[in-house]
C-alpha cells in the first residue's frame, strides 16, 4: 500500500490549518498597540478598508531614524486575496496595485486561489513550501520555530529578497505581498522591508503587532494573532546565523549597497 510522506501530511494539515482564521474583513474590536514617536500621527489608520481581505493595510508613515519618512501608497501587505469583493479589487487597481507577491505555499494557494486586480501580475514567492516537516507542522501555532524557518529554510531567503527587489523595480506601480492571514510571512516580509528602511525595532514591532488589531486576536492568542516572542526570534535566528541584520541583507538574501540605496530612494521621503 503507497504510504505518504510524512513531509506532505505535514504540509497538507499546516497549510489547512493556517488558512483558517476570524472572518474576513476588518471588524476591529481589539485595541491597537501603543504608538511609538516614529508613526505619523495622520498614518494610524493605515487600513485599506477592505471587505473580503483580512489585515490589509499600507506600511508606510513611519519615520526612520534618520529624520526621512516611509511614503505611503507604495507597498500594502494583507491576508490572502481568494475572497476579494469586487469592490474590493477595484479598490486595489484604484490604489495601483502592479504586483501581487503570494508568500503561500502550493496548497495554500490550490485551496484558496488569490482573486488578482485587473492589470496586476502575481508572483508565487513560496518561503517555506521547503522547510522540514517540523517546521510546517509548527504553522499549527505559529511557533518560534516557523519564524527561525524564515531565515533557515530553503527558498526562504529567495523568496523574501525577491518582494524587496519587486519594491526596487516596480516602476509604475504598488506592490501588495501577502500570506494566507496576512501576519507571520507577511509579517516578517514587512519588518525586514522596514528595518532596512531604517525604521526602529520598537516602530517595526508596533507595525507587526497591529496585526491583533486588524485581526481582532487577543495579545497571547499566536493562531489568530502575533506574539513579541515569535519576531524576537526570527531577529535573534538572524543574528545567530549571520552575526548582523546587516550581514543577513547582504549573505542572506542578495541585495547590494545599490539595491538598498535604490529601495531608500523609491521608499523614502
Amino acid at each position: 500500500m503507497a504510504r505518504r510522506s510524512t513531509r506532505g501530511a505535514a504540509a497538507v494539515t499546516a497549510a489547512a490549518v493556517i488558512a483558517l482564521g476570524p472572518a474576513t474583513g476588518a471588524a476591529l474590536a481589539a485595541d491597537p498597540p501603543p504608538a511609538t514617536a516614529s508613526v505619523l500621527a495622520d498614518t494610524g489608520d493605515r487600513s485599506l478598508g477592505l471587505q473580503g481581505v483580512q489585515n490589509a493595510r499600507d506600511i508606510g508613515g513611519y519615520r526612520t531614524t534618520d529624520g526621512r519618512t516611509v511614503r505611503t501608497d507604495l507597498v500594502f501587505r494583507s491576508g490572502e486575496l481568494s475572497k476579494a469583493t469586487d469592490a474590493d479589487l477595484a479598490a486595489l487597481t484604484d490604489r495601483g496595485v502592479a504586483i501581487v507577491a503570494d508568500l503561500r505555499t502550493g496548497y495554500e494557494r490550490a485551496l484558496a486561489p488569490d482573486r488578482v486586480p485587473a492589470g496586476a501580475t502575481q508572483q508565487i514567492d513560496d518561503v517555506i513550501g521547503q522547510a522540514p516537516p517540523q517546521v510546517m507542522a509548527s504553522t499549527l501555532i505559529a511557533g518560534t520555530d516557523l519564524y527561525r524557518a524564515f531565515i533557515t529554510a530553503p527558498g526562504a531567503n529567495e523568496g523574501f529578497a525577491s518582494i524587496l527587489r519587486d519594491v526596487i523595480d516596480t516602476r509604475d506601480g504598488s506592490v501588495l505581498f501577502h500570506c494566507t492571514a496576512g501576519k507571520d510571512r507577511t509579517g516578517w516580509t514587512a519588518a525586514v522591508l522596514l528595518t532596512v528602511l531604517g525604521v526602529d525595532r520598537d516602530t517595526v514591532n508596533y507595525d507587526y503587532l497591529l496585526s491583533n488589531y486588524y485581526r481582532d486576536a487577543g495579545p497571547n492568542d499566536s493562531l489568530n494573532g502575533v506574539v513579541p516572542p515569535a519576531l524576537d526570534a526570527a531577529f535573534d535566528q538572524v543574528n545567530q546565523t549571520y552575526g548582523s541584520f546587516d550581514t543577513y541583507v547582504h549573505d542572506g538574501l542578495k541585495l547590494t549597497d545599490d539595491d538598498i540605496a535604490a529601495l531608500k530612494a523609491k521608499m523614502l521621503s
